[in-house]
Formats: structure tokens, C-alpha cells, sequence
């Protein structure tokens, strides 16, 4: 087993923060200790030994896509996808469901679709990518449980830990803080932190439409991500054109008539304002 991974299914994680907003954690207060809950890997957490908090960057530009259940670490925290969403943290693995919907079972609470509480205890152990599978479908199906204990956290006891190990604590941030100032030195040899302005959105195109033809347009400020239609190109109305990104969101631009794609007036990665022209549709018999 990779260190990295080694760590990870040490680790005894708490569970600080729940939800999420544009990219943010939403911080409440913790209430009391909660049950601890054994997944077989990762709301989103931090390590109680802090020889165990592994820390990484998070993805620039981030993911239009993740994985129910992908467990991933951004900064000093590991993070569990509830649902697909976008997301920057950098993946490790996957998990079971930590939120069901509206369909509820096995071990969430009749009327509370999530399964991590704030306080919660959480400990991973590795499995196959085969045996995970048909954990979730036993676990969608009632016939497996998720191991779930009662117990307590005591600041005082966690505060003797901390004492009682830390000459190994500081040895491992030590290395730690060497690691990270090698890597620092490495982006910046790479020219990672050179001044990098913004582009400009794209300057607006003269646009030819053919008789009866139809112009579509940007929703939103983005840029583009993806084009999926060439000149020429039939088209029924819904397919999509292209994909524009915003704010890790993918935005599909679908084809709002039929017909037959008579240009495409933008190409992957620039920039672009709202009601920006993208493509002409030309009728059929026009094309």
C-alpha cells in the first residue's frame, strides 16, 4: 500500500463541515459528539493525529464533473461528494452514499437524507474497485449495514495525545514544511507564480444569417470548453453545439431550432460575455 493511502485508512477523521456553496464548506457549531461511522473510505473532515493530515492544492481550473461519492483533498481537509457536482479537490477514491435522496435506507434516518453528522468520527478501509460496487448495491438494497458505534471526544484526553507525542508531531510537520517549501521552490522555478492577467472576452463578430436562420447566442459569461457541431454539420433542435464553462459549471448549448450548422464563430478557450455569437443555424432548404 502507498503511504499516502496508508495514512488515510489510519486516520480517524472528524467531521467539521457540511453542505457546500460555490465551491465554500458551510461552518456551524458543533453540537455534541456524534456516533462514529466506518466507511470503506471518506461531509468533509480533517484528522484528529496530525501526523495523519495529509495536504494538497486543489485543481485550477476545477472539474465540471465528480462522482457521487468520490472522496477527494483539497487543503488540509478530505472532502465526500454527496452527489455529481463540479469540484477542485483532488481525488483519492470513492465511497458509499452519504446522501439518499429522497429515497431512504439502510443506515439514514427516516427524514434525513444525509448520513455524516458534524462531530461524526469517520474511518476508511480499502476495497477493490469490484467489492465497492457491490457494497453500494448492497447497501442501496438493505443488505449490508454501515458500521456505526456511539461514542465521545474529550479535548482534554486529545490535548494529552498531542503532548504525549509531540516530538513525532513536530518531526512530521517538519517534513511536511520542507516538502511543501521544495514544491513552492519547483512552481516558481516553473514559472507557476509569474503574473498571468486575465484575458479579455472575446471582441464581438460580424455575423452573416442566412434567410430564416437563427443565431445562438451565449447565456452567460464563460468560456468555451468544448465544441461539439461543425459547419455543415444537420442538427435537430436540442443537440448539442458546444460547452461553455462557468464558475465549474458545464453549460451544454444546445441547438435551439433544425437545421444545419452554418458556422461556428468561436473555438475552445476563449472568453466570452453573455450574448456573445457562437453559431448560425441555417434552415435545411436555406443550407
Amino acid at each position: 500500500m502507498e503511504p499516502g493511502q496508508h495514512r488515510v485508512h489510519q486516520a480517524h477523521q472528524r467531521v467539521v463541515l457540511c453542505g457546500r456553496r460555490a465551491g465554500h464548506g458551510v461552518r456551524r457549531r458543533v453540537p455534541r459528539a456524534r456516533p462514529r461511522r466506518r466507511l470503506p473510505r471518506r461531509a468533509r473532515a480533517t484528522p484528529l493525529d496530525p501526523r495523519h493530515r495529509l495536504v494538497t492544492t486543489k485543481y485550477n481550473p476545477a472539474r465540471t464533473w465528480t462522482p457521487e461519492g468520490g472522496v477527494g483533498i483539497g487543503g488540509a481537509y478530505m472532502c465526500v461528494y454527496g452527489m455529481e457536482s463540479p469540484g477542485g479537490y483532488q481525488l483519492i477514491g470513492r465511497t458509499a452514499p452519504i446522501w439518499s435522496g429522497l429515497r431512504q435506507y439502510g443506515p439514514f434516518e427516516p427524514g434525513v437524507p444525509w448520513l455524516l453528522r458534524f462531530f461524526d468520527r469517520v474511518s476508511f478501509f480499502p476495497v477493490g474497485p469490484d467489492d465497492l460496487l457491490d457494497y453500494r448495491a448492497d447497501l442501496l438494497a438493505g443488505r449490508v449495514e454501515v458500521e456505526i458505534t456511539e461514542g465521545g471526544f474529550s479535548l482534554a484526553e486529545h490535548n494529552r495525545f498531542l503532548a504525549e507525542h509531540a516530538d513525532g508531531i513536530a518531526a512530521f510537520r517538519a517534513r511536511q514544511g520542507a516538502a511543501f517549501e521544495a514544491e513552492r521552490v519547483a512552481w516558481e522555478a516553473a514559472g507557476e507564480f509569474a503574473p498571468r492577467p486575465e484575458p479579455e472576452p472575446a471582441s464581438p463578430v460580424a455575423v452573416t444569417v442566412p434567410p430564416g436562420g437563427s443565431v445562438v447566442e451565449a447565456p452567460l459569461s464563460a468560456s468555451v470548453w468544448r465544441v461539439d457541431a461543425r459547419p455543415g454539420d444537420a442538427v435537430a433542435a436540442g443537440t448539442p453545439l458546444l460547452r461553455l464553462e462557468a464558475m465549474k459549471l458545464e453549460v451544454v448549448v444546445r441547438a435551439p431550432v433544425d437545421g444545419v450548422v452554418a458556422d461556428i464563430l468561436v473555438s475552445p478557450g476563449q472568453h466570452l460575455s453573455a450574448g456573445h455569437a457562437l453559431a448560425v443555424i441555417a434552415r435545411e432548404e436555406a443550407a
